[in-house]
This record gives C-alpha cells, structure tokens and sequence, in this order.
C-alpha cells in the first residue's frame, strides 16, 4: 500500500525520507576543491558509506521507508523528456562556452541512463570528455572539472522539503550547489513515484533552502534568514505557502551569517511536538518577525519578538520547551559545530543523533528524549547531521495537526 505523503510536522511518525547514498562525488573532493565544494576535509569514502548504511539501517528498523537520490534519478532518466531536461540543467553552465556546451550535449545524449546519471552527480574531468579541443578546454588542465561533482548531494534537506503534501523545490545560494535542486526537480516532476505531486518555489526563484525550513506543527513555519535563505525567498515562500493553504504563519528567524550557522536546522531541531534542542549559546537571542497573510496577496509582517515565545503563540500552545543543554560556551561550540543540535525525530520524543555529541546527548536523554545514536566522523565533514542528510516524505499527522 502507498504510504500517504505530506509533512506537517517535524516529530510526527517518520514514514518515508529521501536519503542519498554517498558515492563517486565524494571520491572527487581533493585539497584543491574541497573549499569550493563546501567540505571542510578530505572524508574517507568508503567510511562515510558505512556510517550511512547504518544510518539508513536504523531508519529501516524503525519502520521507515528509505528512498535514494541515486535510483530515482537513474529510473528518471530512463524518459525522455527527462533525459533532455537534465543534460540541459548539467551543462548550463556558462563557462563552458556554445562549443564544449554543444559537445557535451551529443556525449551525455549517447550515455545510458545509469552512467548519465553518474555524471550529473559525479561530475566529468577535462581528461574524461572524449576527442574535444576548444579554447576552453584547452586553457584547463586535464584534471579540472568541465562538469563539477556534488559532494553535498548527501545532504537532501537542502535540495528539497515538503510542506504538507507539496514539496518546496529550492533555490540553493552557493553555486557549488546549484544544480542539487535542478535534480531533485527533474526527479519530482518526471518520476512515477511523484506522479500528480505539484511542487512550490523553483530553483530559479529567489534563495531559500530546505535546512532552513521548520515545519514547526499545526499550520506553523519557522524559516532561518541567513547566510542561504534570503528576505526574498521567505517572501516568496509564504505567500506560496498561504496561497496554498499549507501554512497559516511563517515565521522569518534572523540567524547569524557564519559557517558554523549555516542553516535554521544547525542551531535547533524538533524532538518532540512542543520540545526543541536549540544550540546553548543564541537561544535566549533569537528573534522571529511573524509573517500572516494580508489584504491582496502582501503579508502582514510583525515587529520582532523573542523566537520561542512567537513560535508557541504561531503553534497555539502555551509554550514550546527548550531543551537547554546546559553546556560551558566551549563545549557547547564544539558540539555545536559537530551537529549536536541537529538531530532527526523519527517519532515524537524518539530522535537520531551523532554519538560524538555526549553531552547534548545526555542532556536529551535527562529531559526523556530517547537517542538513537550513529557514527559521523566522515559523513560531518561537509558540515552536516542527521537531519541534514534527510528529506522526509511522508510523516504521520499529530493528533493536532
């Protein structure tokens, strides 16, 4: 039986979630492009895949159905008009020039399914391309990249995020990432699973991106304005989402512009219907500005107030508990920067976490959050946690939702 879709919530029963398996994208992160691909080292491949498996594992042991990336987008691509959309969206980029764009075109029209679909993760080396001289080519050395990999293709909250029964195809603001939501596009408007879904936002629009997005529960959203997402995209989304009836409040939460903050989702996460573990060291700082819907499509827009206090007035309960850690500023940093707070609810008070995260960990377990813990000492180095490295699909309603 299909399992029904939607997510309205971010701890309700977690019923199906997009993962993506890492594979030979990340075999081509070297010294040279790891800054530009936004690693912040070298992982162990085969060691990052062995922790994903049992990550994958315990979602499966849970009763969760895992989705891949990788297959959808090979059986995607088994169409036509797919297959002719993604080799558009994988050489668009500009620097390639009409000549090299024009050759690639032809070569990638010549690959099956599965080794086109290896090239729009894994990327093509000038080496790689075949009997093709341009000036292009010709000013690269044979190492570099005429179609770059996506190393952060691991990370499928970002490309994607479902408000109720609609995913938000988004729009990523580093272009290292830019073409991750080209094919998370191509896969929801092409693949049979997704057949009669009507995704919102594009990711020509205006930058917002999924790590930002808290389904926070009972017609309310919370969507970090940063470093990714901008004022414009949160515009955008909400009179999307009010349009839609998928959302009655959205709430835009200013958060620090540094590596370490880059998403909503960095700072605090879910882990119960009303609970929150929020990083030690902004919680009690953060503001949120209201966002309702207005007379003629402009939404009224709130002066700012205390983040938690907003969110429990947006949710319609009392308030929402903060799961303070408790930590010293450094150790809460560390674990800040290590993806404690960034855990994934599989149900209400039951979430998956790095094991490295003692303390966060505990303090969890203290407050009667059962931790399922997993390894993450390669799979954390593209800056990234459990939730991170998931896209729920499909979540089972709470009972207020």
């Amino acid at each position: 039986m299909t399992q029904p879709r939607g997510v309205t919530s971010e701890t309700g029963q977690l019923e199906t979630v997009l993962l993506h398996r890492p594979g030979a994208e990340l075999s081509r992160l070297t010294p040279r492009n790891n800054d530009t691909l936004l690693f912040d080292g070298i992982p162990w491949v085969g060691k990052a895949q062995e922790e994903h498996d049992v990550f994958a594992e315990v979602l499966s042991d849970h009763g969760v159905e895992v989705l891949y990336l990788a297959e959808l987008l090979r059986e995607t691509l088994q169409e036509g008009t797919a297959r002719h959309i993604g080799i558009d969206d994988t050489v668009a980029d500009l620097r390639l020039g009409a000549t090299l764009r024009s050759y690639l075109k032809d070569r990638l029209a010549d690959l099956s399914g599965e080794d086109l679909a290896e090239v729009m993760m894994a990327g093509l080396r000038n080496d790689e391309a075949g009997p093709v001289r341009t000036l292009v080519t010709a000013l690269m050395q044979p190492e570099d990249f005429l179609i770059d990999p996506l190393p952060n293709l691991l990370f499928t909250r970002d490309s994607s995020a479902w408000m109720g029964e609609r995913p938000v195809l988004t729009s990523l603001a580093m272009p290292a990432r830019r073409r991750e939501s080209t094919i998370t596009r191509l896969i929801y408007t092409h693949h049979p699973r997704f057949a009669g879904v009507h995704p919102i936002h594009d990711p020509s629009f205006e930058h917002v991106e999924g790590g930002d997005i808290l389904m926070l529960g009972n017609g309310a959203v919370a969507v970090g304005v940063g470093q990714r997402t901008t004022p414009a995209g949160v515009e955008r989304l909400a009179n999307t989402a009010f349009g839609a009836g998928l959302a009655h409040t959205l709430l835009a939460v200013p958060i620090d512009q540094e590596r370490a903050t880059m998403h909503l989702d960095t700072i605090c996460t879910m882990v119960d219907a009303d609970a929150m573990v929020m990083y030690p060291n902004v919680a009690h700082r953060m503001q949120a500005y209201t966002v309702t819907p207005g007379a003629d499509g402009v939404p009224l827009v709130s002066e700012p107030r205390p983040f938690l206090d907003a969110a429990a007035e947006a949710m319609g309960i009392d308030e929402v508990r903060l799961i303070d850690t408790g930590l010293d500023p450094v150790t809460a940093e560390r674990e800040q920067w290590d993806d404690g707070n960034n855990t994934l609810a599989v149900a209400p008070m039951l979430c998956l976490a790095y094991e490295r995260n003692v303390e966060t960990n505990s303090r969890l377990e203290a407050e009667g959050i059962q931790v399922l813990r997993i390894s993450g000492s390669e799979l954390g180095s593209g800056r990234g946690g459990p939730r991170c490295m998931s896209c729920p699909i499909s979540r089972h309603p709470l009972p207020s939702s």
